[in-house]
């Protein structure tokens, strides 16, 4: 009878009793971008250290795509995930909009269409006060492997640090988020890339144009 056991900490998936397959990973996140290195203190040390472990796209597919193993967990906002996902991801967002309108936070989001909202396309948020009981609903096993995810990978290190907080201990971290999948990393439903999906505002229309100019430049 073919059986599945996956661990992120040993990082070995048996295909069988008798024939059991290694995956090394090899790659270690190096946080020295300054955004890395301002996002997820908690969450960054425990992937350096490995006690977390880092997990390329590309080898992110082996594992969700054997049976019974990992899980992945999709913690972008609810307007990126709508452009490109995961089927059979779960969903709980770790930001999510902020709907406050008193004045001071009415001034911030002004502050932040005009210098980050008009280009990037991204709404002002604020921190989901119930992400990890959300989690917990939907995955109550806390050993459980689980993938966890987001466009760029800053978000999902402030995520697997309170997930880890809360009792989970097979915990892996989707290196460098959705955005450095390659085509054919992950299937694919919606009506963007899945690394483009977190690309919005003046931004979006300035990376058609630059893949309409490349398109045009390899027909030439």
């Amino acid at each position: 009878m073919t059986t599945t056991c996956v661990n992120f900490h040993s990082l070995t998936l048996k295909l069988d009793t008798k024939n059991p397959k290694q995956y090394h990973y090899t790659s270690k996140p190096t946080f020295k971008s300054p955004i890395f290195a301002s996002v997820g203190g908690s969450g960054r040390r425990l992937i350096e250290s490995g006690t977390i472990q880092s997990i390329p796209p590309k080898d992110a597919a082996v594992l969700l795509g054997s049976k019974g193993s990992a899980l992945l967990l999709d913690v972008r906002p609810e307007w990126e995930r709508a452009k490109a996902y995961v089927p059979g991801s779960l969903h709980v967002p770790l930001f999510i909009q902020d709907m406050d309108n008193s004045v001071i936070t009415l001034l911030k989001k002004w502050v932040h269409f005009g210098y980050i909202g008009l280009w990037t396309g991204q709404k002002f948020t604020a921190i989901n006060p119930e992400f990890v009981s959300q989690v917990q609903g939907v995955v109550p096993d806390k050993n459980v492997m689980l993938l966890v995810a987001c466009g760029e990978g800053l978000r999902s290190v402030m995520a697997v640090s309170k997930l880890y907080e809360a009792g989970y201990r097979n915990l892996g971290w989707l290196a460098g988020g959705f955005n450095r999948a390659r085509d054919g990393d992950f299937p694919v439903e919606g009506a963007e890339k899945l690394q483009y999906a977190t690309i919005g505002g003046a931004s979006y229309y300035f990376l058609k144009l630059l893949i309409l100019l490349q398109a045009e430049g390899s027909s030439s």
